[in-house]
């Protein structure tokens, strides 16, 4: 082969090199500028596994939960009304009753029924209300509706629930020219649907080239920014469903103590505990107690001390507690309507029959699984006690992440005062420390504020303090000693008066230091072997409790318990009660 037609053979080969880039090259960039025109699957998007499922697309947002389709009705699990929609719902699992209280009443739907009941007024609706299965209940989302800021539009293909709870001003606009709203921005991105000339959108977020964007059909995705006109309010015509609750507060601050009564015959002394104290207005005796898991009250309660107090000015809140019976299992009376509703008749027969004022629920040491019952009960006692002018007080831990479910927020909508127990900060069996240190009062004064008015929050101090007791223990091998978590020493408790601690001090030759972070004295002394430690309680510490209270605009103070103060402490009470 000459040397012209190798030239030739190589030109020829590098030009079909160069076309084949070229042709390439022009296909990636087709490519790269070619919208995708895949299909993204929604059943995928919306999280659907089920032909009787629908996705609930709430505010914007595609959320975990789904409902459920039956007969045509959109339903909802209990646990998603009650943790997404509204929480005064109440499913009483053991007796398949769905409770929802009002203001002003109890509305009550048993399941697989159309029919319901408004108190005791029937009444009745075109689908079944509710029905449960092996797990749960599931709630038509129109009675949810009924009682619940909110509106809702059910779609197919997919089945979808657009439910809307918020009514602030939007950012919207219209569609210039036919588009596709795709799962992420970018050409690429799967196609989630197809969107037309005029059709209204929700902006939701702006980007450079891309906007995020919600159809009103509960599609959520991205649609270039040049296929958008010009941005406008949106805005919604709602009447906001509200309630009125309403309360039988005081005109006069709260100074109210708990006279600790447990035989009958201790209600005889009421007079000499009265004649102790000075500007008291409330006296709470602990006269009733669950004693069977069929919420049967034990009652000792007396006609007598109440009109003798009545005769002092003084009115009588009766104390309600579960803690004095071992046997009785809480969450079982609380968990069941038909105990609840014996218990709470129980209680204001009580009240009507002996004339007291009030009722002061005590139920502490609850666990998770009575929390739902145990605000229901509140619910359902608050409205028999207003309908019957009962001032109905409700005692609550300071309020910490295990105790959350007490559901202040709640209580404080149907009760009339929110006690907070501000002791017990160390307890019989814990650490040592403090009974009631200010950092401890005051924190638990703010969180309960962020739940409670603070016309309707009653502050309780201790009378009392704890004498901590430490007795070495006998000698150990060296192993054991050096372990980090060894301590030398047996630690015990007792629970003494104001004044019955100051004597110990005394007895043993102590000068007590002041504590600024404890808002308290605190002495240590040896007594034989042992060591003692003891914050103690004064009217310098309890100062500065009712400082606390007043500066908080709070309601009242509340004392445990009667007989164990100082002979001069209701002289600083009532400079802060008047």
């Amino acid at each position: 082969m000459d040397a012209k037609r190798v030239k030739q053979s190589i030109i020829l080969a590098v030009s079909v090199i160069l076309v084949i880039i070229l042709v390439l090259v022009i296909g990636k960039l087709i490519d790269k500028y070619t919208p995708s025109k895949e299909q993204q699957d929604l059943w995928e998007y919306y999280g659907l596994t089920e032909e009787s499922q629908a996705a609930i697309v709430l505010n914007h947002e595609v959320i975990s939960q789904k409902a459920v389709i039956r007969e045509g009705i959109v339903y909802l699990s209990y646990e998603t009304v009650r943790d997404v929609f509204n929480s005064r719902f109440y499913w009483d699992y053991n007796e398949n009753l769905l409770l929802y209280t009002t203001p002003e009443d109890v509305v009550s739907a048993a399941a697989d029924s159309k029919e319901y009941f408004v108190t005791k007024d029937k009444k009745s609706e075109n689908y079944t209300i509710v029905y449960a299965d092996a797990n749960t209940a599931y709630i038509a989302m129109d009675y949810v509706k009924k009682y619940t800021d909110l509106d809702y539009e059910f779609f197919e293909e997919p089945n979808r629930v657009v439910v809307r709870t918020k009514w602030e001003d939007e950012p919207g606009v219209f569609v210039k020219k036919d588009t596709q709203i795709r799962y992420r921005g970018g050409i690429k991105s799967p196609i989630l649907t197809e969107v037309f000339k005029e059709t209204e959108l929700t902006v939701l977020e702006k980007g450079e080239d891309w906007d995020k964007v919600a159809t009103n059909e509960g599609v959520i995705g991205y649609i270039r920014k040049k296929r958008l006109g010009k941005e406008e309010v949106k805005t919604f015509e709602h009447t906001p469903m509200t309630e009125t609750f309403s309360h039988i507060l005081k005109d006069k601050k709260i100074n109210m103590a708990w006279h600790q009564v447990t035989t009958e015959d201790a209600n005889s002394t009421v007079a000499d505990v009265l004649s102790n104290t000075k500007g008291l207005n409330v006296i709470c005796p602990t006269w009733f107690y669950l004693n069977d898991n069929e919420g049967n009250l034990v009652n000792i309660a007396s006609s007598e001390y109440v009109q003798y107090c009545h005769n002092q000015g003084v009115e009588v809140w009766a104390l309600v507690s579960n803690l004095e019976n071992d046997e009785v299992d809480s969450a079982e009376v609380l968990n069941y309507t038909s105990k609840r509703t014996h218990l709470v008749n129980q209680l204001i027969a009580a009240a009507i029959q002996f004339d007291f004022d009030g009722i002061n629920v005590d139920f502490e040491a609850l666990s998770q699984e009575a929390g739902d019952g145990y605000v229901q009960f509140i619910r359902e006692l608050s409205l028999k006690c207003e309908n019957n002018g009962i001032v109905l007080s409700v005692d609550n831990y300071v309020p910490t992440e295990y105790s959350m479910f007490y559901n202040r927020k709640e209580q404080g909508n149907f009760a009339d005062y929110v006690i907070i127990m501000g002791y017990d900060e160390h307890y019989a069996g814990g650490d040592e420390g403090s009974v009631a240190s200010i950092g401890f009062v005051t924190q638990g004064i703010a969180d309960t504020l962020k739940e409670v008015p603070a016309e309707q929050i009653i502050l309780a101090a201790p009378l009392y303090t704890r004498v901590w007791i430490e007795t070495p223990k006998a000698a150990s091998d060296d192993v054991e000693a050096a372990s980090e978590d060894y301590v030398p020493y047996d630690l015990s408790s007792k629970a003494v008066g104001m004044q019955e601690a100051w004597r110990m001090v005394e007895a043993n030759g102590v000068e007590p230091v002041w504590l600024e972070d404890c808002g308290q004295y605190y002495a240590e002394y040896l007594n034989e072997n042992d060591t003692y430690k003891i914050w103690l309680e004064d009217l310098a510490s309890m100062e500065l409790r009712l400082q606390a209270a007043s500066e908080n605009g709070l309601a009242g103070m509340a004392f445990w318990k009667l007989g164990f103060e100082h002979s001069s402490f209701w002289d600083t009470v009532i400079k802060y009660m008047n």
